[in-house]
């Protein structure tokens, strides 16, 4: 028995002794003494002409024939006379009649081109809820060092900030060695039909890209659990999108006559039976690159757990399931959104319909999801078909890659008291259409909210503060400047 306990007591103290070398051994991702950005000056002017292109309501519908075209055309003409300098040296083509694509060519042919995207359409605003709005949601309005309106955080902001910096750094004589190219869309909130023209195009001309940056996360300003400074996520992927419709038929008749299980049963049964059955939760669907950035910067105890992710994946996985956000990002998600059937309180519903909205994370496939949901489902009489036209995930950019250092460095510069991390976006953007083009691409907005705030993305009171826009713009021009190698 004694030896017994020694060996216990052997194997507990090396197991200690692991654990402490694997937490002292921890490098931080971190960049350090990254100077500041060339200081620039911002104009008061530039949020003046945001609120101008926000005052243009470019808003898409999911039905096409909703959508007031007339608003498009007066929003492509006003970044036309707005921006006059792009407009005389940068190459500009249109694509299915509204988005664009801009190529500034650079002096080394030899450098593949960077690419920087944005969408200008925005979502309605819902029905009902104008008068709950602070300041119209069209009207463009800056009160109080903020920009209230429709599209001043997803994604007009966006794209006018690109062409600001772009228009600066002409008005200042600069010529990129790498080609810059700028992609808009009009439809993302929609179909992204227009991102899809403009990939498809650039994929027949053999064009390959070192990298893309596009819309996605912000500066949590709230920090991440552990963490109580600003954190700067960079989307390394986005989910994947798939809804399945699940249907039974039965014969119907009177209800006074029911039989074991009726349509409705049925499916409801099999909806029960996926909520009940979640995917796994796996971190190696994007999460483990976020707490590897993060290990160096939460507290001792923390440190160890995030350390020793080999020992620990079962306590953090339970722990992060605690919470909806970060259960998302553990696995792929499984929502019933809609139940469809019966017409009457005394009549058996002959048919029954759910859809059922799932959200791929990495490494998962829409084939392997529906083979999944047949098999916990397991009910011959359900049939299963996709609604619509599901995407895979997009295959994960590496952290650690020159593209993803020389974002992070350039937040570094104009953003010096933030941690920076890497994450798996559990929203869509138009970047998944161009993934043929490029093992790069990211997702970054350089706006520094709280959850609070991100709340005004799709929402009520949407705004934008104007030192912000004005530290967007600066981050674009700094981050041109530092792709040119």
């Amino acid at each position: 028995m004694r030896s017994f306990l020694r060996i216990i007591g052997f194997l507990l103290v090396l197991l200690v002794v692991v654990l402490l070398v694997n937490t002292f051994r921890l490098t931080s991702h971190q960049l350090t003494n990254v100077p500041a950005a060339a200081p620039i000056v911002v104009p008061d002017s530039s949020i003046q002409r945001l609120a101008g292109a926000i005052r243009i309501s470019t808003v898409s519908y999911t039905d096409a024939a909703l959508t007031d075209t007339t608003q498009f055309d007066k929003f492509l003409t006003y970044i036309r006379a707005t921006y006059p300098l792009i407009h005389q040296h940068l190459k500009q083509e249109t694509f299915n009649q509204y988005s664009l694509l801009y190529e500034w060519k650079g002096r080394n042919p030899a450098l593949k081109p960077i690419m920087l995207m944005a969408h200008y359409d925005v979502v309605p605003v819902i029905q009902g809820t104008q008068g709950m709005w602070k300041r119209p949601p069209f009207g463009g309005i800056i009160e109080d060092g903020y920009l209230y309106g429709r599209g001043t955080l997803d994604d007009k902001m966006g794209m006018i900030g690109v062409l600001e910096s772009v228009e600066y750094l002409l008005r200042t004589n600069f010529q990129p060695e790498r080609t810059l190219l700028l992609a808009f869309g009009q439809d993302e909130e929609t179909s992204g039909q227009g991102a899809q023209a403009i990939a498809a195009a650039l994929k027949k001309r053999g064009v390959s890209i070192d990298y893309i940056l596009d819309e996605g996360g912000v500066i949590k300003t709230d920090g991440v659990s552990g963490i109580k400074k600003p954190v700067a996520l960079i989307g390394i992927s986005e989910k994947g999108y798939l809804s399945l419709e699940l249907t039974a038929i039965g014969k119907g008749g009177h209800s006074s006559m029911p039989p074991e299980q009726t349509s409705i049963g049925m499916v409801a049964e099999a909806v029960s039976k996926l909520e009940h059955n979640p995917f796994p939760a796996r971190l190696n669907g994007g999460v483990d690159h976020l707490l590897d950035y993060l290990a160096s910067e939460v507290p001792f105890g923390q440190r160890v757990v995030l350390a020793n992710q080999w020992l620990f994946a079962p306590v953090i996985k339970r722990i992060m399931s605690q919470t909806k956000s970060t259960n998302a990002s553990l696995r792929t998600t499984t929502a019933p959104t809609i139940f469809k059937s019966g017409a009457k309180d005394n009549v058996l519903p002959i048919d029954a319909l759910a859809t059922v909205n799932f959200r791929l994370l990495p490494g998962d496939t829409v084939d392997g999801v529906i083979e999944r949901v047949k098999q916990v489902i397991d009910n011959d009489s359900i049939t299963v078909s996709i609604l619509g036209k599901g995407n895979d995930p997009v295959p994960l950019s590496d952290p650690e890659a020159p593209a993803f250092q020389t974002i992070h460095q350039t937040i570094k510069s104009i953003f010096p008291d933030v941690a920076v991390a890497p994450y798996v976006m559990l929203g869509a953007t138009d970047s998944k259409f161009y993934s043929a083009l490029t093992p790069a691409t990211y997702r970054f907005s350089p706006l520094p909210l709280n959850d609070a705030e991100t709340q005004g993305v799709h929402g009520t009171n949407e705004r934008i503060r104007v030192k912000d826009y004005q530290n967007m713009i600066r981050f674009y021009v700094a981050l041109i400047q530092n792709s040119q190698k």
